[in-house]
């Protein structure tokens, strides 16, 4: 099973989802993982209170770009309230397996750029950076 998992992460990795820039996005948050070089950018149209668009940008690892582009794809056309209830165990679950701590920061990345982007903060109320 962590055979099909890992493919999927491959897959996503070489041929990423969302992966783009939005012109005059109505949100748009960046952020990095200053411990390996990570780097994701998220830009956001908005439809009322729906995530109607949203793309990355960036560089960095295949777990960190796959991610990126499972959480875009998963998000986009969700409400905002959904959106807001995720957490790390959802990003790991997208995953599918299990982690390092070191390569933790690396999944979590987007899930972190995503919140903060909506939330329009660098952190958002109640998380801790690890626990996205």
């Amino acid at each position: 099973m962590d055979e099909l998992y890992r493919e999927h992460i491959l897959d996503h990795y070489q041929h990423p989802r969302c992966k783009g820039t939005i012109t005059d996005p109505d949100l748009s948050f960046e952020d990095a993982n200053p411990l390996c070089g990570d780097r994701i950018r998220m830009d956001f149209r908005l439809d009322g209170d729906t995530l109607a668009e949203v793309r990355f940008s960036g560089h960095g690892c295949s777990i960190s770009q796959a991610a990126a582009s499972m959480l875009c794809e998963f998000v986009e056309g969700r409400k905002l309230e959904d959106i807001k209830k995720l957490g790390r165990e959802d990003m790991l679950e997208m995953l599918g397996i299990e982690l390092g701590p070191v390569r933790l920061k690396c999944a979590l990345l987007a899930l972190k750029t995503l919140k903060a982007g909506i939330y329009g903060v660098n952190q958002w109320p109640g998380e801790d950076e690890d626990e996205a």
